[in-house]
């Protein structure tokens, strides 16, 4: 009796004591996201104390009127949304499309080839950044929504993913809906589609902050400020006042451009961690 006691208590002391280091790290790794809300509401002489204090001593909600004002924020927002959207959307098609072919259908050079793909992830961005701006150049997608989207739509690690979430996919229900007559494209959209949807998912989100976040390939690519994207945007406020003058406006830019990036990821939670729990079930 006293051993089943002091095994309970053991238990729920292991219990408190995982949940509490859970909570710590969780807490410091939130800590960065707090401080830049904290910070937007703050004037730039507390920004620039140190060290700066945690909270504003008054929350100074102009700040977001303030920056929406000194640069063209709801152009980048809608920029951004559209670029970031379009190219999401593509990887998405591209991935799952090739996922599935390399998954359920046998032809000649196929692991070569998808050994290939995977093999492009191993190439830094900044080698084939010099080919691809001159390659968008040639095409005249320079400073156009084209230039933006067409280069980031195909996505290896996109194709890996959809690739092995595809292979849990029986053949056998692939092989009954062939026998009931169902073409190609009607299996990928209406059978395995469907089934997809934790992977996709998991794809979308992980690409939809890499799209919004992505600062050099715009940098390039883009001269006109209609058609900025957030992180653009952004950077312009370095030239407006000193650096300190403006760094209230720079901590309120920040944290309105997070909060698309945060409502995706809360949104799609569910189905992200069930993506990654399910996709390495076959290799």
């Amino acid at each position: 009796m006293l051993r089943q006691q002091y095994l309970t208590i053991l238990t729920s002391i292991e219990t408190a004591l995982k949940y509490s280091i859970l909570v710590l790290l969780g807490g410091w790794m939130l800590l960065p996201f707090f401080w830049v809300f904290s910070a937007s509401l703050m004037t730039p002489q507390e920004i620039s104390r140190r060290p700066p204090p945690l909270l504003p001593a008054q929350p100074q909600w102009q700040n977001y009127v303030d920056v929406a004002q000194v640069v063209p924020l709801g152009r980048a927002y809608f920029n951004s949304l559209l670029v970031t959207s379009l190219t999401v959307l593509g990887i998405l098609f591209t991935s799952s499309l090739s996922g599935f072919a390399f998954a359920k259908y046998g032809f000649p050079g196929r692991d070569i080839l998808f050994t290939l793909v995977l093999a492009t992830m191993m190439i830094p961005f900044f080698v084939i950044l010099i080919p691809v701006f001159y390659i968008v150049k040639q095409l005249g997608w320079l400073n156009n929504y084209a230039g933006l989207i067409l280069p980031g739509v195909v996505s290896a690690y996109g194709i890996f993913l959809m690739r092995q979430f595809m292979l849990s996919i029986p053949d056998e229900l692939l092989d009954a809906a062939r026998i009931d007559g169902a073409s190609e494209p009607r299996i990928y959209w209406q059978i395995v589609l469907p089934l997809t949807g934790p992977a996709l998912a998991t794809l979308g989100s992980f690409n939809f902050v890499s799209v919004w976040n992505a600062f050099l390939w715009p940098l390039l690519v883009v001269q006109s400020r209609d058609l900025f994207t957030v992180p653009l945007a952004l950077n312009s406020l370095r030239t407006y006042g000193s650096g300190a003058e403006s760094l209230h406006l720079q901590m309120a830019g920040t944290a309105l451009s997070v909060v698309p990036a945060l409502v995706i990821f809360v949104a799609l939670q569910r189905y992200f961690v069930r993506g990654i729990a399910l996709t390495g079930l076959k290799g």
